[in-house]
């Protein structure tokens, strides 16, 4: 199985799009993410794994994606790598990645490893290609356990539940007299993971950029759900044909769907996480699409429009769409450098609770329900209609930066360079008896991805229409009519 191959000349590796990008400046944005992580834990070795392969069913595999803070800081989409930052004697640290080398003809694993062996799964990135790609010191994955085993838990961080092999090599750390479980803000390894959320905050112009593809790809793959809609209405379970339509554009145009797309028609559209989408698409209903390009860089977009089956709103689609419009409205323009993250959601719940209000559905005072000590009398009444928040932060992962501090996060301040979604919707359950017969089973959610600019903000994905005549338009537009 060794013999009997036509000699291939190997080719140049193509460098990396990050270290490419990145060499029109003075070094690479990912040395550059690393050296701010370093500033912030001198003397202390840093461990972040890729992550690995997890079985789906048997000898079959999920797709692979690597760990968002790991691929932040190298650019390295492999399987069972792990980043070192070891301290150096100039007071910053020295990078050293592990990574499988290659499993091509010199090696019996070529036709043995049906998980890894070039002959089962094509060429992947060896030691020497990651290297040269990704302008970093690299060492084949082999010779991990032993750096690991030299590691002092004492003076050592590591990310953990990303690779149980390095989960079990480097042991918590754990203070003489202190129990083994400490609370989450006193733990090392916590702490890592919080520093690395929250200096993810904040993108470069880099990532801004790769946000502006995988938004770009959004677009296009709602156009063309739309030019789906009549289709789709012929079929038993049509949101699944308009789910596969939004996926395959995900995957030419990116690497995957950031997440599970949500495709509710009807009273689906109620149902705030409906990723089954099995259901039908029927003419006069609304179709609410959540959907995300994932790009090739890892960085996704998180787009919602509700959009009439038909063509057309009814009086009472418009009614609610309307309401959820001006409260997104008033959300993305209150973002600003210095306002507070929850002052979007403030600015969209005072829109949706004064009409819940005028429409005779909030028993009490407008602001007797948006009072946010949650002890105090009839707060969040509102919140039946309305279920979550306004804003999430995005980047590498959907809900991006997730470990970081209330403070730094959700108790703290906008700031030039974060990206939010601002996303308000109503929801009248089907089965409410305390709206009128006419509202039930409506469910409406705009979401957008604004980047918060010195001067205020911009809305990255503005290219996909949210005025309601504008959104008709646009529609016939794609479907022709």
């Amino acid at each position: 199985m060794a013999t009997g191959w036509v000699s291939t000349a190997e080719p140049t590796p193509a460098r990396d799009d990050v270290a490419q990008y990145a060499a029109q400046d003075v070094a690479q944005y990912a040395a550059k993410r690393r050296a701010l992580l370093s500033s912030r834990f001198p003397a202390e070795t840093l461990v972040v794994p890729s992550g690995g392969l997890k079985v789906r069913a048997n000898d079959t595999d999920y797709p692979f994606r690597p760990g968002s803070d790991f691929f932040w800081l190298t650019g390295c989409h492999e399987p069972d790598a792990v980043v070192i930052l070891r301290p150096s004697p100039g007071g910053d640290h020295d990078a050293v990645l592990y990574v499988a080398d290659r499993s091509d003809r010199s090696t019996p694993a070529f036709y043995t490893d049906r998980r890894y062996g070039e002959l089962w799964v094509g060429p992947r990135a060896g030691v020497r290609e990651t290297s040269a790609a990704l302008e970093i010191t690299c060492r084949p994955l082999d010779e991990l356990a032993e750096a690991l085993a030299r590691l002092s838990p004492a003076t050592t961080r590591v990310v953990r539940g990303q690779d149980e092999q390095v989960d079990r090599a480097v042991l918590r750390y754990t203070p003489a007299g202190r129990e083994a479980s400490t609370p989450a803000g006193t733990d090392r390894d916590t702490e890592l993971a919080q520093v690395l959320s929250e200096l993810r905050l904040v993108k470069d112009e880099h990532e801004t950029a790769l946000l502006e593809q995988a938004i770009a790809a959004t677009v296009l793959g709602f156009s063309e759900c739309v030019r789906e809609l009549d289709h789709a209405m012929t079929l038993p379970n049509g949101e699944r044909w308009l789910e596969g339509t939004f996926w395959r554009r995900a995957r030419v145009d990116g690497n995957d769907v950031g997440y599970g797309s949500i495709v509710a028609c009807g009273h689906h559209a109620t149902i705030l996480h409906w990723v089954r989408d099995d259901g039908p698409v029927r003419p006069g209903d609304l179709a609410l699409l959540d959907m995300g390009v994932e790009s090739r860089s890892l960085y996704t977009a998180d787009i919602t429009r509700t959009l009439p089956v038909n063509g057309h709103f009814s009086d009472v689609q418009r009614q609610v769409y309307d309401v959820v419009l001006a409260a997104q409205q008033a959300g993305i323009e209150a973002v600003r450098p210095g306002a507070q993250f929850l002052d979007p959601h403030r600015a969209a719940m005072r829109v949706i609770a004064e009409a819940l209000h005028g429409w005779g559905l909030l028993p009490v005072s407008v602001e007797e329900s948006l009072a946010e000590d949650p002890e105090a009398p009839n707060a969040g009444l509102h919140r039946r209609y309305t279920l979550h928040s306004t804003s999430h932060m995005l980047g590498l992962d959907v809900h991006d930066c997730a470990h970081a501090r209330d403070e730094a996060y959700r108790d703290g301040p906008l700031t030039a360079g974060m990206v939010l979604t601002v996303e308000p919707g109503l929801y009248f359950q089907p089965n409410d008896i305390t709206v009128p017969p006419e509202l039930r089973g409506i469910g409406v959610r705009i979401e957008d991805d604004i980047l918060v600019t010195t001067a205020g903000h911009r809305n990255l994905s503005a290219a996909l229409p949210r005025a309601r005549g504008e959104l008709e338009n646009w529609m016939a537009r794609h479907r022709g009519t």
